[in-house]
């Protein structure tokens, strides 16, 4: 805008210097026609710079004069700019001519001028505008940066925009929009920290009436409602366990233990222990460096949820680094492919909840730096695939010193 609006006065500029300068010669030219025609009536010799048809003359005015009118036009005579001024003359063209040169070198040199400030005044504007908007696109970069950190789990960072903190200095829209996100942010951390704390209140309060019942239960004689008070009791202990292990992966305070382990050992192992009717493929063996406990805590939660709310066969594939669970069941709903499992939703009245389990899993997989993809297979049943991300050559640890199988 700046740059049309410095062409468009520049052009106003020209057009009205140029009109005027063109009338001064125009009448100047006239009126030196006047003078020359009373001479010609009066038969007195001609001035130099007068003639009758002389050479030279624009053959447009040549033509205007024959006619009866009178007319000026601009023309080059002798390579010199030149006005010249025409009227009729007993059926001839009698004409005057004046030096343009001076009017025209005015027009050029104003033109020079007009270019000249303009690319000035377009430069200046250019550095004064770069400079400006280069400060408000870093202060919402800056912005933009904390909202993508903030949305990755980051709810520490904060923009502190120096006009926000200091409500003396002028306010404009970045200060307004780094100042609300900042509020926003605070918000969100001081509520999932109430959350946080709560969840692991009441975890931790509900332990001790747990033991009590699970040490009453003991105590009642065997039969069928012993059997069903105590298993509501393990289900209830088990709850609660889970969300005590929730309550530490969204305080972020895991720390992981390192070790070399078989991938392909590992998971027979977590099968095994899962008490669960699942096939376990070796498609390519590997040895991965990793936290054995949370790995096992993933894999064993994805095994129970296939066969807890899928169908069988459950297979688990180990393919280098990758470890695939499907089922041939009716597959992840779409809330959970599209944002990930939620706690203790279920669907409808079916029942079919994903209670904490996946939760767990996804949260671990996290810690341990692994990657949790939930897939619905084309030909039906759920898929979940974990990418471990350190695979390496070493034996693995913990008595694990055989070599891994070749062509598996």
């Amino acid at each position: 805008m700046c740059c049309a609006l410095a062409a468009l006065l520049g052009a106003l500029v020209h057009a009205a210097v140029t009109t005027q300068t063109v009338d001064r010669a125009r009448e100047k030219a006239l009126g030196k026609l006047a003078e020359v025609t009373e001479a010609y009536e009066a038969g007195e010799p001609l001035p130099p710079y007068a003639g009758v048809n002389p050479p030279g003359l624009p053959d447009a005015l040549r033509e205007l004069a024959l006619r009866g009118e009178h007319g000026t036009m601009v023309s080059t005579h002798q390579d010199r700019p030149t006005m010249w001024a025409a009227g009729p003359a007993d059926g001839r063209a009698l004409s005057v001519r004046i030096d343009y040169t001076l009017s025209a070198r005015t027009i050029t040199g104003l033109d020079h001028a007009i270019v000249g400030s303009s690319v000035l005044a377009i430069g200046a504007t250019l550095l004064v505008g770069a400079f400006a908007v280069t400060r408000v696109t870093r202060r919402l970069h800056l912005t933009a940066q904390v909202a993508r950190r903030i949305s990755a789990g980051d709810l520490d960072a904060r923009v502190n925009d120096p006009r926000t903190a200091d409500p003396r200095r002028p306010q404009d829209e970045v200060a307004t929009v780094s100042g609300a996100l900042d509020t926003m942010a605070s918000s969100l951390q001081n509520k999932l920290l109430s959350e946080q704390r709560f969840t692991a209140d009441v975890a931790h309060e509900l332990r001790t009436p747990l033991t009590g019942l699970s040490a009453a239960a003991e105590l009642l004689p065997e039969g069928r409602p012993a059997e069903l008070v105590r298993d509501r009791v393990r289900t209830m202990r088990s709850l609660t366990e889970d969300l005590l292990e929730i309550s530490r992966l969204d305080a972020g305070r895991e720390r992981v233990d390192l070790d070399v382990y078989e991938l392909g050992r590992l998971a027979e192992r977590v099968v095994r222990a899962s008490g669960t009717e699942t096939e376990v493929r070796v498609v390519r063996d590997t040895a991965v460096e990793t936290d054995r406990r949370r790995l096992e805590r993933v894999l064993g939660n994805l095994v129970v949820n296939a066969h807890r709310h899928g169908r069988g066969p459950v297979v688990l594939t180990v393919d280098g680094p990758v470890v695939t669970v499907e089922d041939r069941g009716p597959g992840y709903p779409a809330y959970l492919l599209e944002h990930g499992p939620a706690r203790f939703r279920t669907e409808g009245g079916s029942g079919k909840g994903h209670g904490l389990g996946l939760t767990i899993a996804v949260g671990q997989a996290a810690v341990i730096g692994a990657e949790l993809r939930f897939l619905n297979a084309a030909e039906g049943g759920a898929v979940a695939r974990v990418k471990l991300a350190h695979a390496c050559p070493a034996q693995p640890a913990h008595g694990m010193t055989h070599g891994i199988p070749q062509g598996t």
